[in-house]
């Protein structure tokens, strides 16, 4: 064996052996809890599960509280300006309220989730209408093409929505695999 193979072999070796002994704490970069003291209040506050709000976030913003979707929809939860407005009526917010702040996105996007909870209760369908709309979610509900039985979605006729679902599930047995079920309320 010539020498730079034995380099390459060395660097794979230590490479492996960090990735094996560390995988942890890069899962928890990968799988990061930002902004907690806000995710921790506003999921108690509106009965949520943590890991689900941090899974929701990372697919969303990958937590970037500047961050704008090409639809317009901002900060860490992509809340949209029409769900903004309503939260400001709802929560009685003020007129120029940040959605950039993390404390305010948050707050909107879990009373948001809050609210898709009350009028679905079931997790995969707040977590469709959370990207699709509530209002398509229903259509799909009462149409045989995509429910069978009125209650769970079969087939979701828009691409990015059932990419999104897996995404926030996938993400949501990590954070659940990674932190425990200590974020459920």
């Amino acid at each position: 064996m010539n020498k730079k193979n034995i380099i390459i072999l060395s660097v794979i070796i230590i490479l492996g052996s960090v990735l094996y002994f560390e995988k942890d704490k890069i899962y928890e970069f990968l799988y990061p809890r930002k902004y907690s003291i806000y995710v921790q209040k506003y999921s108690k506050e509106y009965n949520l599960d943590e890991n689900l709000v941090y899974s929701i976030i990372k697919a969303e913003s990958k937590f970037n509280k500047e961050a704008i979707s090409r639809r317009g929809a901002k900060g860490l939860m992509q809340i949209a300006d029409i769900t903004r407005d309503w939260a400001i009526e709802e929560l009685e917010l003020s007129e120029d309220t940040d959605i950039y702040d993390p404390e305010t996105n948050i707050k909107i996007g879990c009373w948001y989730l809050n609210r898709l909870y009350k009028e679905f209760g079931d997790t995969e369908l707040v977590i469709m209408s959370y990207n699709g709309g509530s209002g398509n979610v229903k259509k799909w509900l009462s149409d045989k093409e995509y429910s069978h039985d009125g209650e769970e979605i079969h087939t979701i006729p828009f691409p990015e929505t059932d990419r999104y679902l897996e995404k926030v599930k996938k993400y949501y047995v990590q954070y659940n695999k990674l932190y425990g079920k200590e974020g459920r309320n």
